[in-house]
């Protein structure tokens, strides 16, 4: 290159040579502690605004105090260390969505930890966001199938609605999610499961569970291990929320499950306390309330004008010794709109799904039911009511008339009946035949132990022989006369070959 060459190239350079002025707010690590450095010089940033470590780490703005700001760091905290450099973003915490994350696991911050390679998401949602509002809301109206009797019949749960699963450890409180989620396929739902402070090896075999009853490709897991930092753990529901929120936008129906919800708060008041937050009520800060609620209210079923699409909430709370009088329980309670009560006692008893009727309940109600179950669930929960009461009168009296002695009876097939097998989620078609049979006193003579049996083989036997009665629930959500005079027919055709 000559030397005329040179100084042309040098005079084009110098010409297109723009200044730019670029601002960054830069603050520096004073202190460091178990995930949560306090750091100085940072005075233009916001709360739940995301921050960068000089190793390339993200942290989130949770304090804002005179001089400095608290930060909880997300994900190794092991590689910072006091005097390091801390960038301001200006951008909220936020996590990246597509659709390609379907059928994967990942953690709160949205990155893949299955090993099934980078997910490509061209979006990202925001992890903190205020809930829509009233006027963007319609009614609760199109159930959930969850494929679970006693949930479905008694307590039913609605498209936008958020049921509280509560109990003591190990009463099948997660069971009962994954059922639901398995339950989803080919009913046009789209299912989160947000894993907080679970063990890892728990998480693989439910992945393993899902991927073989067909469920994972619709679901997204989001995981924050037990080994994991509280922040991770505190974030995880946020994140999943904000994938479900994702496929609300597009007019979809998501079902999020949060298990569960007390570690969460455990997280929470772990991080806290570490920034020198006043405890308050059983150690837990005054804003756990608010913690959840702002989680909570972000589950609703939008209006048509409002781009249409729900979410529904199953957040799992533990109890200690079945007390749902405890702090975090009766939060959550007064959060939700109904909740699913497990009792340890059922469990043993061998009455699983452990559910305790007196004590669950859904405000939606029948609302959330189409009228096929709303017709033959209605006397089921009056039958078992009476039950439960007579139940334990008659334990003191042997001399009990006879229409005492049918109830009892009654009820005993109707606990029977609502008894289920975990992964085994019965379609709501079936649900309906086999409480018109208990209900209408087709199983009354049929002995407690051949309850099961005579189930199953009537929903056999009527899947093949009762095609109107079915076409017409599948197309029109109840039966007509004529629909159940062959129901009849068939339930008594059936019931002369079956060997009681």
């Amino acid at each position: 290159m000559s030397h005329d060459q040179i100084i042309e190239n040098l005079k084009k350079d110098m010409q297109s040579f723009t200044l730019e002025n670029k601002v960054e707010h830069v603050g520096k690590v004073l202190e460091l502690f178990d995930g949560i450095a306090k750091v100085s010089g940072l005075s233009n940033v916001k709360s739940s605004e995301m921050v960068t470590f000089s190793g390339g780490e993200v942290g989130v703005v949770l304090n804002l105090e005179t001089d400095v700001v608290g930060i909880i760091i997300l994900g190794d905290y092991s590689k910072i260390k006091e005097g390091d450099e801390v960038k301001a973003t200006g951008r909220i915490l936020e996590i990246p969505v597509s659709d390609n994350i379907l059928g994967r696991v990942v953690d709160s911050l949205g990155v893949p930890i299955d090993g099934k390679g980078v997910i490509k998401s061209e979006k990202s949602y925001p992890i903190e966001k205020v809930a829509p509002g009233v006027v963007t809301r319609q009614s609760v109206s199109e159930p959930v199938a969850t494929g679970i009797k006693v949930i479905d019949a008694i307590i039913p749960v609605g498209r936008g609605q958020r049921e509280l699963i509560i109990g003591d450890r190990q009463t099948g409180k997660t069971a009962l999610a994954i059922d639901a989620i398995l339950n989803q396929k080919g009913q046009n739902m789209i299912c989160v499961y947000v894993s907080i402070g679970q063990k890892d090896s728990k998480l693989r075999k439910l992945e393993a569970r899902l991927e073989e009853g067909g469920a994972m490709k619709y679901t997204v897991i989001v995981s924050a291990g037990a080994s994991e930092p509280a922040s991770m753990s505190y974030i995880a529901p946020y994140a999943g929320v904000s994938i479900a929120e994702y496929f609300m936008d597009q007019g979809k129906d998501v079902l999020i499950i949060y298990d569960d919800l007390s570690k969460h708060a455990v997280a929470y008041r772990e991080i806290s306390l570490l920034l020198r937050r006043p405890p308050g009520r059983e150690a837990y800060p005054g804003d756990v309330f608010y913690l959840h609620s702002r989680l909570l209210e972000r589950a609703c079923r939008r209006n048509e004008k409002y781009g249409g699409g729900s979410i529904t909430a199953f957040p799992i709370i533990e109890t200690q010794a079945g007390d749902i009088s405890a702090y975090i329980p009766t939060n959550v309670i007064s959060i939700t709109d109904g909740q699913i009560f497990l009792e340890t006692d059922l469990f043993y008893k061998g009455i699983r799904p452990a559910v305790n009727v007196g004590s669950s309940v859904s405000r939606v109600g029948s609302a959330a039911q189409i009228k096929a179950m709303k017709k033959v669930a209605g006397t089921l929960k009056l039958d078992l009511a009476q039950y439960r009461e007579l139940e334990a009168f008659s334990q003191f009296g042997s001399d009990l008339d006879d229409a005492t002695k049918k109830q009892l009876e009654r009820g005993k097939r109707s606990v029977e009946v609502l008894k289920q097998l975990q992964y085994a989620p019965v379609k709501t078609e079936h649900q309906v035949v086999v409480f018109y049979a208990l209900t209408k006193g087709f199983m009354d003579d049929v002995a407690i132990d051949k309850i099961k049996t005579f189930e199953s083989e009537l929903i056999d036997y009527s899947e093949n022989n009762a095609k109107t009665f079915y076409k017409e629930i599948r197309e029109s959500k109840m039966w007509t006369e004529k629909g159940e005079e062959e129901l009849k027919k068939i339930i008594t055709e059936f019931k002369t070959s079956f060997v009681k």
